[in-house]
């Protein structure tokens, strides 16, 4: 295996990373600059680093177009059959008017039954249980 054929390892990418980005102490800067300077592994691998580097800084950010959000929001209508943006009241969704009538007429079939009724409320007054019979036979046990 050459010199050549060597590859660094994870860590020592990483502290190059941070030597190409300026991130290091002193005292590590200089022990890594003697290294690209020596062993061609870390030569090729810094002129990678810095190559990338320039590459991806002469980049500029691509703009969108300006008809970008109108070509999404046609998009979406096209797909959706207008189905998501659709002009729609909450009243054509959910029928609001039924649930109300429903509603008034659960409260008047109510309040009539507890009117109509003698006491005043959903249950029917107890009756008075029917007792013995003053005698007090219903009280002995027949033979």
């Amino acid at each position: 295996m050459t010199a050549e054929e060597v590859e660094l390892s994870d860590d020592e990418l990483a502290t190059l990373s941070d030597y190409v980005d300026g991130l290091l102490p002193e005292a590590e800067r200089a022990a890594i600059a003697a290294k690209v300077d020596a062993e061609p592994a870390w030569k090729r691998a810094h002129g990678d680093m810095t190559g990338t580097r320039d590459a991806l800084s002469g980049m500029q950010k691509a703009r969108a177009p300006a008809s970008f959000a109108q070509d999404v929001t046609a998009t979406i209508h096209k797909r959706s059959r207008g189905s998501l943006f659709a002009k729609r009241s909450a009243g054509d969704k959910v029928p609001f008017m039924a649930l109300l009538v429903l509603a008034l007429l659960a409260v008047m079939v109510v309040a009539y039954v507890m009117w109509a009724s003698g006491s005043g409320s959903l249950h029917s007054a107890p009756s008075a249980p029917e007792g013995p019979s003053g005698d007090g036979s219903a009280l002995a046990p027949r033979p």
